[in-house]
């Protein structure tokens, strides 16, 4: 199983300690809802614990592999997209994760893409209630 696929099930599963596993200890992670990205990986476990709680009926429906450029350092890395589905702030949310990888198969960079914009907003307020309850 490789690390897109790993990925994936521990998401299904709602596995943290998975998830924690999978990415590099200085992952950076692009939020559609924020300019900077989240950076290390206790900021981005800590967003997946509330973006876990957050979304309603999430489910992958597809993906992609091959490589692409990564933002944080301009490399070719290996890649896989990941379509998703899902609801959050009674909005219907259709996304992506873009996974870009290390040489060792970890997660070292991590894009979420989000359209339409009512469900960037609801998902962003969802969010933002979620780590402040934090």
């Amino acid at each position: 199983m490789n690390t897109a696929d790993r990925f994936r099930a521990a998401v299904d599963h709602r596995d943290l300690a998975a998830l924690e596993d999978l990415f590099t200890d200085d992952i950076r992670l692009y939020s559609p809802v924020k300019f900077t990205p989240f950076e290390g990986k206790a900021a981005v476990m800590g967003l997946f614990g509330v973006l876990l709680r957050t979304f309603e009926d999430f489910r992958y429906i597809g993906d992609h592999t091959g490589t692409a450029q990564t933002s944080s350092d301009a490399t070719t890395a290996p890649s896989a997209v990941l379509l998703f589905r899902a609801r959050a702030g009674g909005k219907d949310i259709h996304g992506i994760d873009l996974l870009h990888f290390d040489d060792d198969g970890r997660i070292k960079e991590f894009t979420v893409m989000v359209r339409p914009q009512s469900a960037v907003h609801a998902l962003g307020e969802a969010v933002l209630a979620g780590l402040a309850a934090e």
